[in-house]
């Protein structure tokens, strides 16, 4: 039995592969949350990619013709995206964070996180202390916040940190690929354990933070994702109450944390009730981001250890 893209009759334009995409994306129930939130951005990504247009393309773009070879393969890595539903960015093998192009692969979980329009906006109002010079992207995945942080700040020195070697792997090939190797350093590292000793100035953390309940019940796009990178725990803060309870030991006397937890931030809240988080509000979409100074974290550091599961 041919899959509904099989069915379809390939596109012979650029316009009409847009076309053909939306609908087939609609039609499969396909979940988006990786880089965009409808089919149409999802589409335009995946045809101007087919296409070898550039990302920004504009509507000059639309009468333009595809061959046979890129209808061959629009049609086959939509029939994956749609029938084995893997996220788009590992079908390009490629996904955006903060204005900059990152490799990415099934080694670590695709770029998303808000914090990105943070490190746009300089981390103000709530960064206070001097230009950073010393950044810490913990959990870093395939290191698109820091990275992103270290091309912002070029006078930044960024250590990458993560348990995974694979990970690991990727975030110094986007090291070398944004030509950002001479500031990085990777650090494999259960959180802070293996950290060198240092007083960093933003210590920067998308930890997994998938409760238990949201984990099993996620879409398929996500099981694509390695389970380790997103679960953590009954209520999802296994990770977080262990930064909650090192990061003032790491941080600048005027350093700031800023921690993503998503979905698990009532239980956060719950878990600590005596802690003055900072909610972040984004404009570009997102929540769950919580901001410590340094001096809010030495006041309350009782609160912040040994808090029950």
């Amino acid at each position: 039995m041919k899959s509904r893209v099989e069915q379809q009759a390939g596109p012979a334009t650029v316009g009409e592969a847009l076309d053909y995409c939306v609908q087939a994306l609609e039609a499969s129930g396909a979940c988006f949350g990786h880089g965009t939130d409808n089919a149409w951005d999802e589409a335009v990504q995946l045809v101007l990619a087919v296409a070898g247009q550039p990302p920004d393309a504009d509507d000059t773009a639309l009468p333009l013709p595809l061959d046979d070879h890129q209808v061959a393969r629009l049609q086959a890595l939509l029939r994956r995206r749609t029938d084995e539903r893997v996220p788009l960015p590992y079908l390009l093998g490629r996904a955006w964070f903060a204005g900059l192009e990152f490799r990415c692969d099934e080694r670590a979980i695709i770029p998303r996180s808000p914090i990105a329009e943070l490190i746009l906006d300089d981390f103000r109002p709530w960064y206070v202390g001097p230009p950073p010079r010393h950044i810490l992207d913990l959990c870093c995945g395939g290191g698109c916040i820091g990275l992103a942080a270290a091309h912002y700040f070029p006078d930044a020195a960024v250590d990458l940190a993560d348990i995974d070697a694979g990970a690991l792997d990727l975030a110094a090939e986007n090291a070398a690929a944004l030509g950002l190797t001479d500031r990085i350093r990777i650090i494999r590292s259960d959180l802070f354990e293996a950290i060198p000793p240092a007083r960093y100035d933003l210590i920067l953390s998308n930890p997994p933070y998938v409760d238990a309940a949201d984990l099993a019940a996620m879409p398929a796009e996500y099981h694509h994702e390695p389970e380790r990178a997103l679960g953590s725990g009954p209520d999802g803060l296994d990770l977080a109450r262990r930064i909650l309870e090192c990061a003032a030991d790491f941080l600048a006397d005027s350093g700031l944390l800023v921690v993503e937890v998503g979905n698990s931030a009532p239980a956060l809240e719950a878990a600590f009730p005596g802690v003055p988080f900072t909610w972040l509000e984004f404009e570009r979409g997102g929540h769950g981001v919580f901001a410590l100074t340094a001096g809010e974290m030495q006041e309350y550091r009782a609160s912040l250890r040994h808090q029950p599961v």
